[in-house]
């Protein structure tokens, strides 16, 4: 059975190893807490832990079915709660939460992802959405797609973020031709890049505050 804590915290005052330790069971492998910590000091912190690729490709090295499906629903109750507040624009209200939004969709992924918030002209938000998926390393991107999809939304404005599964949030030269690419396509519609988002374990790098747009 999964562990219960007898002092009956509340989740927010639960440490990351005592909250990966309520996902898990006790058995020939450890107890939960055992368990959770062996996790945690092999992949160095939550977000990697319960990685998406992780959970669903890798569940037997780490945890049993059950287990796998049950994180795997936590994160996705996440991200549909964090998905609704965009539908109110709550995500937009300061650049932090932009960044929670898109770390909580990218993070701890095996595979780069581009993706794009679509936004009408006040900055709300119309869409989040995956745009291009790719390998370890690289994803191939491409702007008449993304044009398409701005028409398509009537978007006003677009946040695009991708990840870097090495956990290192730095932009690369690739990353910073193609924003620039991206920005002088969407000027062509009227569409406003307003950031372009690297998120790495723990860490974004917004390619806007560097000057490199």
């Amino acid at each position: 059975m999964a562990t219960i804590y007898s002092n009956r915290k509340p989740a927010s005052l639960l440490s990351d190893c005592e909250l990966l330790a309520c996902f898990l069971r006790s058995g020939k492998r450890g107890s939960a807490q055992e368990r959770a910590t062996a996790i945690l000091l092999e992949k160095g912190s939550l977000s990697a832990a319960i990685g998406h690729d992780l959970v669903c490709e890798a569940a037997s090295d780490y945890f049993t079915q059950s287990e796998a499906k049950m994180i795997d629903a936590g994160r996705e109750i996440g991200r549909r709660i964090a998905y609704e507040h965009t539908l109110h624009g709550e995500v937009l209200s300061s650049p932090e939460h932009v960044r929670q939004f898109l770390s909580l969709h990218l993070t701890g992924l095996g595979h780069e992802v581009f993706s794009g918030l679509f936004l009408d002209n006040r900055h709300r938000v119309i869409e989040y959405r995956e745009l291009f998926t790719g390998t370890i390393d690289s994803a191939a991107v491409y702007p008449r797609e993304i044009v398409k999809r701005c028409l398509s939304t009537n978007a006003a404005a677009v946040i695009f973020a991708h990840n870097h599964p090495s956990g290192v949030a730095e932009p690369s030269d690739s990353d910073v031709r193609l924003t620039r690419k991206l920005v002088d396509a969407l000027a062509l519609i009227d569409v406003r890049v307003l950031d372009h988002l690297v998120i790495g374990q723990g860490v974004t790098t917004s390619l806007a505050e560097r000057g490199l747009m």
